[in-house]
């Protein structure tokens, strides 16, 4: 079996090493596979193929700032692209994370359309069927289910700061993206995937794989990570984030940290050095890192891992928390409550910050040993890497055999 993925990024992100992470088990079975990918450095793929250049991606960049026509760009980069897709005639093409500045939706569309072959398409968030925005809830827009104009967030990414070109992207990316014969949309939360079937995609099938992790590094860990900032005698309440800002929490941190006792204190993970240096004394502040063995040592030296997000999908990060033996404490917010139960964390009400405090109390004073085995166990049981991404590796077979006898 030969399969083709194509993600934004190959090798770092949560997306970027979703597809690596597949990479490996299918070339561990002998089966044939490229992951295609627009920006940055490949990691972790022998067979990785750039789509463009960073010049294409600057002007597709520019295209979009200025007029809004995000996933428009790239025509040339993607015609080009379109021609290794047919040299290398896989058996199955996974589509990631379409938007990111890299690839032209119309000219890829139109190729799958043409040469008919299975697709499986996971939605990682909400762009596919929006005529701007990756997420929603932020805001409470709910345009998305007619038709987007006037877009609320026309300045959240992929940013656009002359035109709202909202309406008329709906219109074309509904257009796009129907009409395939054998599409499967697949989503890592059941949230996700109830919101696609109000949405115009609701003509394909939709199968929930969880994300998963890599049980082998997050585990928990013996390391310095407390006597190096020297919290040895300090409750530590962490959050980690790709990209700090008011939607991922970084405000409720803040109001939180005023709340705390000299024996607590926050540690947040990828901040940009800026943000770091404007911190109240009682928050760590951390650069970003892809380091997943340093990730690993910062879960197991927390006490509680608080996922204060206003919006999200199925954050690896919780999972992570879980693997390394910490709890969770998450606001109600999408796919974010569905790896929390009762045994191994707390879920409260988005934006409540005194809920979240009075579930950090409770973590502390039955102490973090109380949840450790019910984390690690609920960890291993649903979100090991290898069982979710094995989910992917069955669906290709099934979507393939399916296209060679001709039905869907």
């Amino acid at each position: 079996m030969r399969v083709l993925q194509i993600n934004s990024v190959c090798g770092v992100g949560s997306t970027g090493r979703i597809a690596t992470d597949i990479h490996q088990l299918l070339i561990e079975q002998g089966h044939e596979s490229y992951i295609a990918y627009g920006r940055g450095d490949a990691i972790n793929c022998d067979q990785a193929i750039r789509i463009g250049s960073n010049l294409d991606v600057y002007y597709h960049v520019m295209k979009t700032r200025l007029f809004d026509k995000h996933g428009f760009g790239s025509s040339r980069a993607s015609k080009a692209f379109v021609h290794k897709i047919m040299s290398i005639n896989p058996d199955i093409i996974h589509l990631h994370n379409i938007h990111g500045y890299y690839i032209n939706i119309e000219v890829l569309f139109d190729y799958l359309k043409e040469a008919n072959k299975p697709v499986i398409w996971t939605l990682h968030d909400c762009w596919a069927f929006t005529g701007h925005c990756s997420h929603f809830d932020f805001v409470r827009c709910m345009k998305w289910k007619q038709g987007c104009e006037s877009c609320p967030q026309i300045r959240a990414y992929p940013s656009s700061y002359v035109k709202d070109n909202s309406k008329s992207n709906y219109i074309s990316k509904k257009r796009i993206f129907s009409g395939l014969s054998d599409l499967t949309i697949v989503t890592p939360s059941n949230w996700l995937a109830n919101l696609v079937k109000e949405s115009y995609l609701n003509e394909y099938p939709v199968k929930v794989i969880n994300n998963g992790v890599d049980l082998n590094v997050f585990r928990p860990t013996e390391n310095q990570f407390r006597l190096k900032y020297h919290l040895q005698d300090k409750f530590v309440i962490l959050g980690v984030a790709n990209n700090w800002g008011e939607r991922k929490g970084y405000n409720s941190f803040i109001e939180l940290s005023k709340m705390l006792s000299d024996q607590e204190v926050i540690v947040m993970v990828g901040l940009t050095e800026d943000k770091s240096n404007k911190l109240p004394k009682n928050i760590i502040g951390i650069t970003k890192t892809n380091n997943i063995h340093e990730l690993a040592d910062i879960y197991s030296s927390a006490d509680v891992f608080a996922n204060l997000t206003f919006e999200d999908n199925f954050p690896t990060t919780n999972i992570e928390a879980l693997a390394c033996g910490t709890p969770v404490l998450t606001f109600q917010t999408g796919g974010s409550v569905e790896s929390v139960d009762t045994q191994c964390g707390y879920i409260v009400e988005k934006g409540n910050v005194e809920q979240a405090l009075s579930a950090i109390i409770e973590i502390k004073n039955r102490g973090k040993s109380s949840y450790t085995n019910s984390c690690i166990e609920r960890a291993h049981r649903l979100y090991s890497k290898k069982d979710r991404f094995m989910e992917y590796i069955q669906l290709y077979k099934t979507r393939t055999k399916t296209s060679l006898k001709g039905t869907y």
